[in-house]
């Protein structure tokens, strides 16, 4: 991702580079597009479901924060929901494995990183807190973090305007790894490797210290309702708040009949299961001759 990065930094102003991105900015709108309707097909089961993702969409669309939607889903999810699971008193509630030891060490090696940034590069350390904060919030997957990243790099501090974005996102989707590998991408704009290191370091570590710490109690928490309740709850959220941005994205594109069908091939190719590599790359080739 570094490399492709620094490729987009020296050629994205070359006209066949901005009109294959044009081609990739309709396929990740597309993308986006069928992750929502994915979240929905598999959290959206009753109407008071459909009404969080409403309230998220619409909280969203007002410009508030994607966390605080996500926590107010939460606590939708408790009040609203019944209880949807009881917990197993034959299940081992807290496993035999210790987590404690290697999850204080990577959590004390971390502390002292983030530390170090905060008193040598206040900049590194604004971008590796975002970046720590948008992995955190992100459940469900991985496109549950592009509403979170794209509000806090976007809207909130300006780092980069959302075609750009977009940009970076789409050469994520060429890379094997996650969506959330657009953290390197942002990361090496705003600082170079340096930033493109610590943004990628900061943005797994969240995933990395839950599954430590929480492994061991894994049983534990599916069986729990609270966790069920609220967990489903902000699963709904996602669906609304992907669909607005997916909305906020479509909106960047300058969109005519060719893109248009560009994006509804990339919607049923997606629907129809077919790998997002061979999607993005058949995109980027028809945008060439558009």
């Amino acid at each position: 991702m570094v490399g492709l990065s620094a490729f987009y930094v020296r050629s994205h102003t070359l006209p066949p580079v901005v009109a294959a991105f044009g081609g990739l900015q309709t396929i990740v709108v597309a993308i986006v597009a069928n992750a929502a309707l994915s979240f929905g097909k598999t959290s959206l089961k009753s109407l008071r479901d459909g009404i969080i993702a409403v309230i998220a969409a619409t909280m969203f669309a007002l410009r508030v924060s994607p966390v605080l939607v996500i926590i107010l889903a939460a606590l939708l999810g408790l009040v609203l929901f019944k209880k949807t699971a009881q917990p197993n008193s034959g299940s081992n509630p807290g496993g035999k494995s210790n987590p404690t030891r290697p999850l204080l060490i990577l959590a004390s090696v971390s502390a002292l990183a983030f530390v170090a940034l905060f008193f040598m590069e206040r900049r590194l350390y604004d971008l590796a807190a975002v970046m720590f904060r948008i992995d955190l919030f992100a459940f469900g997957g991985g496109f549950a973090s592009v509403p979170l990243m794209f509000h806090e790099i976007v809207e909130v501090r300006s780092w980069m305007d959302s075609q750009t974005f977009l940009n970076g996102i789409a050469l994520g989707q060429i890379t094997p790894g996650p969506i959330v590998i657009t953290a390197t991408f942002v990361g090496y704009l705003l600082y170079g490797l340096f930033g493109a290191v610590v943004a990628t370091l900061s943005v797994f570590l969240p995933s990395f210290l839950m599954v430590i710490g929480l492994t061991p109690f894994f049983d534990r928490l599916r069986h729990s309702a609270y966790a069920t309740r609220a967990l489903g709850a902000v699963l709904c959220s996602f669906v609304g708040l992907l669909l607005t941005v997916t909305f906020r994205f479509g909106s960047n594109i300058q969109w005519d009949i060719h893109r248009g069908l560009l994006a509804a091939a990339a919607l049923v190719a997606l629907f129809l299961k077919v790998q997002i590599i061979w999607v993005v790359l058949m995109g980027t080739i028809s945008a060439l001759f558009l």
